[in-house]
């Protein structure tokens, strides 16, 4: 599955879906894990598997720019289990931008993708939790009409956690 951006022609993303045990997304998700040591001292401990991420039930891409690996990302079903998800929830997962193509808007036209292919699933919101010390994550999710939602998770007790959430509405 290929798609391409509206973003500047210097920009353009190729998106395909790999699965999250293909090497390039591998590569970006230990990526990602070292951002979070940075950022907060340790790796995610939330737990995942490739499996998670297997169609219909998620979804794992990587972004090209060139032939080369610049962005991921993910989703996987969730379920209504009474710690603040809901019957028909996408949980977005390890969304990343390699440093050196940051800012090109390449992280928005991810995000838009992954919500279409939940879309076109049947799930019906899309959920995420990120932390205080992604501050531009933050204002991404914000700009694309999440709002804060009951936090959940491996981190649902942690100051520096903020889940978020959006409707998936046609």
């Amino acid at each position: 599955m290929s798609n391409t951006s509206n973003a500047p022609a210097a920009s353009v993303l190729e998106i395909r879906t790999t699965g999250y045990g293909h090497p390039d997304a591998a590569k970006l998700a230990a990526e990602v894990q070292q951002e979070y040591v940075r950022r907060y001292g340790d790796i995610d401990q939330t737990s995942m598997h490739e499996d998670h991420f297997d169609p219909p039930y998620g979804l794992f891409v990587v972004g090209y720019l060139d032939g080369d690996p610049v962005a991921c990302g993910g989703w996987r079903a969730k379920e209504g289990n009474g710690d603040g998800l809901l019957e028909g929830d996408a949980e977005l997962k390890r969304m990343y931008v390699v440093e050196r193509a940051r800012g090109r808007g390449l992280a928005r036209v991810l995000l838009r993708h992954l919500e279409g292919t939940a879309r076109e699933a049947g799930r019906t919101r899309f959920v995420l939790e990120t932390g205080t010390e992604q501050p531009e994550a933050i204002a991404l999710y914000r700009s694309e009409g999440y709002l804060p939602i009951t936090k959940f998770g491996y981190y649902k007790d942690s100051e520096q956690s903020v889940c978020m959430g959006k409707p998936l509405d046609g």
